[in-house]
Formats: structure tokens, sequence, C-alpha cells
């Protein structure tokens, strides 16, 4: 766990400059780097990020991570107010998708790859789930804007979903997926990712409450989408305990 997060978050550092060469690059340094941990260090196989599975699994991934955008923003659309963006959307569109699957794909490998598996096999597969998710909303109080409402959202919403997912199938690029088309959706909606202002297609304004909205943070600090992605989460975890995926609590 440590030295593949040390490693991915090295590789990461190095490619954050925002060009997308410089990401797509960085993105397939991170998936080498987790196998190579993973094969050398643990000593063991990587299922979870398998090439054959790739297209499949990360095509669900896609499709829900839409699928809880737009069952966010249909709700809460008359409270926001939208207009066309300038610039070439094109351009806007490639560079949007690709800086998001740099993001989903290192931020992934470390959390549902790393953090969650080491820590089911100290505790089991609810604490590990809890913990990661706890985790990833308290990392997110460094963003612009953030609050602990915002932070408690983000560990719901993304920590728990994004665990969820992880558990219900066992592969790392469904929750690339979901954690790519959410985060590509909310920036091509000109909303603001995590706090961070984001240049889409469109110029979306909130004119709503903050709790509908998420005010300045983004969608994300809204109260409906983690509604949506407990709905979501649910399903997910009664599949893994039903599959047998679920590491059992362990005391120590």
């Amino acid at each position: 766990m440590l030295l593949g997060t040390i490693g991915i978050v090295g590789v990461s550092a190095l490619s954050s400059s925002g060009h997308p060469v410089s990401a797509v690059v960085g993105a397939a340094a991170a998936v080498a780097v987790y196998w190579a941990v993973m094969r050398h260090v643990a000593r063991r196989s990587t299922p979870e990020i398998a090439p054959k599975s790739a297209v499949p699994y990360a095509a669900v991934g896609i499709v829900l991570g839409v699928v809880l955008i737009a069952a966010s923003m249909l709700m809460v659309m008359t409270e926001f107010s939208f207009a066309p963006a300038p610039g070439d959307v094109t351009a806007i569109v490639g560079s949007m998708v690709v800086i998001q699957l740099w993001a989903a794909v290192t931020e992934e490998l470390i959390f549902r790859g790393l953090l969650l598996q080491a820590l089911e096999r100290l505790c089991g597969s609810g604490p590990a789930l809890a913990i990661t998710a706890a985790l990833f909303g308290l990392l997110h109080l460094l963003n612009p804007g953030a609050t602990l409402w915002s932070s408690f959202a983000i560990a719901v919403e993304a920590g728990v979903l994004l665990g969820a997912a992880f558990l219900w199938r066992r592969n790392l690029w469904l929750v690339i997926g979901l954690h790519f088309a959410w985060n590509t959706s909310v920036s091509l909606l000109g909303i603001p990712v995590s706090g961070h202002e984001a240049a889409g297609v469109l110029i979306t304004q909130p004119t709503g409450p903050d709790l509908l909205t998420g005010g300045a943070f983004g969608i994300e600090a809204s109260i409906v989408p983690i509604v949506v992605s407990l709905v979501l989460a649910t399903p997910m975890l009664i599949a893994a305990r039903r599959r047998g995926n679920l590491v059992p609590w362990r005391r120590r």
C-alpha cells in the first residue's frame, strides 16, 4: 500500500502539467506502477486491472456515472441558469476528457486499488469502506470552497459509491469509468468539480439554495447526489455480499 501510493503519487506529480499528452502518459504510468507493486511486492496477480475487462467494465462505469449526474441535475435543473460557453467545443471536450481520465485513474488506483484492498486484509470490507470513504472526504477539505458539509457529501457520494462499485465486481476499470464519467459530465456542464472551476461547453450558475445546488463547491455538495449515490450503492453492496466478495470484519 505504501510503496504503491508513493509510486502513483510520484508519477501523478510528474504528469500534472495539464497537457493532454502528459496526462495520458501519467495515467498509463500509474497503472504500470500499480501492476509492478502488486506483482513484485504483494506477489499476487491483478485481475482487477485485466486488459480484457477494461472496455466492458469501463463502459458500465461510464453509464453509471452519467446516470448519477443526469439524475441529480434533472432534479435541480430549475435551480441553475445555463448559457453557451465561448470557444471550440471539440477542443474543450477533448482536453477535459483526457485530464479527467488521468485524475480518475490515479485516484482510483490509490483509494480503491491500494488503500481499500490493504485495509480489507487488516479489518474486513466494512471498516475498509468506511475508512477510505472518510479519508477521501477529508482530503477534499483542501479543495477551494470546501466545508465540512462538502467533505461529508464527497465521502458518501464518492467514497461509499465508488467503494461499493469496486466491492460489487472487484474491478478497477468499473470504478475508473464511473469516476471519469462523473467528473467529466460535471465539468462539461460548466459546474465546479469539487470546488475547482471548470471551463465546459456551458456557463452554469446556481440560482437556488446551496443545499440543492452545492453553491460554489459544485453539485457534489448538493443533498441530491448524496441520495442518488446511496440509491446506487445499496444494491451494489447487497450484490457484493451475495457474490461472496466481502471480507468479514476482523477483530484485532
